[in-house]
């Protein structure tokens, strides 16, 4: 018997249906997906912590009490909420099918490691943030090539690529392939994300709105500016950041067919490690044992700095240096209703978990009410 005597089925968590969206994104899938997206993926990293962070319950009844909270925690979107301040649990709670041990996709909630990464970029001189990508990537097209880091950082960057999840044939999806997350169609090259970025392409990388451009290939382009200043993977950054928060359980994030981490979405944690997570940010970006991680002075910039702006109803958010922030707190939202959020002044973090089941995954009302929900949680401190 030979080779071409095995039948074969495509990997039916992998393929694509006759509606172009992947199969783990099919609404009665989403949530088992979410629910356990390091299994999904075609290659995955994971990296543990030696040393955990560990946690004190100080239960704060206010924060169960609050409305916003009781209306989030009782609609069948929900899987988990946790708030942490130092070592201090504060709340948490979880739906039935879901727990404390239990991993979760954080999708574009890992974008704001690049917030820490270009952090100590900064600090220790390593990046000049008004170059432009081509001073750092000459190999990179129109898409990103004259824009400078900065714009890229701010979500300010103008180009062919679209994130309209409603179009399942826009560009995220056509991603997947790249990232490992759905299989190519017949006769399609699997490339490899870095190879998809630096074909994006681009007319004029000028952003006139004064809005929010949002574009999951600027992580990856910062992903790899930063590999290439500093001279180490972006995998030995990302097993720091896991140690300097004390992760208890594993980060598992995927990663292209090269092993090239896909930093723009592809982390999965647990929503205490979310939380702790979230917790460098009110330490400056400062590790469990003092290691530096991030720049306390280059988050208090990110606080301060006028980026481009959110349409409604999130108008009252910014972006800034990889994070959206209203001015006291930082965090970020990921696809399907995830958000972490830090507030440095009060110095709590908060981590919330939901899967949103209609077609596409968005709902911007909904969206508006978690991130409400998250900023009247950590200032109640």
């Amino acid at each position: 018997m030979t080779a071409n005597d095995f039948a074969t089925d495509p990997n039916p968590e992998l393929v694509v249906g006759d509606d172009h969206f992947g199969a783990y994104n099919q609404p009665e899938r989403r949530r088992r997906a979410f629910h356990g997206m390091h299994q999904v993926f075609r290659y995955v990293l994971g990296v543990k912590a030696p040393n955990v962070l560990r946690l004190e319950r100080r239960i704060d009844w206010r924060i169960g009490s609050l409305p916003s909270v009781r209306r989030l925690a009782g609609t069948t979107f929900f899987s988990g909420l946790c708030v942490l301040r130092g070592q201090e649990l504060l709340y948490e709670a979880y739906a039935p099918d879901f727990g404390p041990d239990r991993h979760h996709s954080i999708q574009s909630i890992s974008k704001t490691t690049m917030n820490l990464v270009f952090g100590r970029l900064v600090e220790d001189g390593k990046v000049d943030l008004a170059r432009k990508v081509k001073t750092y990537l000459p190999e990179v097209g129109s898409g990103y090539a004259e824009a400078s880091v900065q714009d890229v950082l701010d979500m300010n960057v103008v180009n062919d690529f679209s994130e309209v999840y409603s179009d399942p044939l826009c560009g995220s999806f056509q991603q997947e392939v790249a990232e490992g997350w759905r299989l190519p169609a017949p006769g399609q090259k699997e490339l490899l994300n870095r190879d998809f970025v630096a074909a994006i392409t681009s007319a004029n990388v000028a952003n006139p709105s004064g809005m929010v451009q949002y574009k999951s290939p600027n992580t990856d382009i910062l992903g790899w500016i930063a590999e290439r200043v500093s001279g180490r993977p972006l995998r030995a950054m990302l097993i720091e950041i896991v140690e300097a928060a004390g992760l208890a359980g594993t980060l598992f994030i995927g990663t292209d067919r090269s092993g090239v981490p896909v930093i723009n979405g592809g982390i999965c944690v647990t929503a205490r490690d979310l939380a702790r997570y979230g917790l460098l940010f009110t330490r400056g970006g400062r590790g469990v044992n003092g290691e530096r991680v991030g720049s306390g002075a280059f988050i208090e910039e990110t606080l301060r700095r006028k980026g481009p702006s959110y349409a409604a109803p999130r108008q009252w958010m910014r972006y800034s240096n990889h994070t959206a922030t209203d001015g006291e707190c930082l965090g970020h939202g990921g696809f399907g209703g995830q958000y972490m959020l830090a507030n440095p002044k009060t110095g709590v973090a908060a981590a919330f978990f939901s899967v949103i089941e209609n077609r596409d995954a968005v709902d911007a009302n909904y969206s508006a009410e978690v991130i409400a929900m998250l900023e009247e949680i950590t200032r109640l401190a």
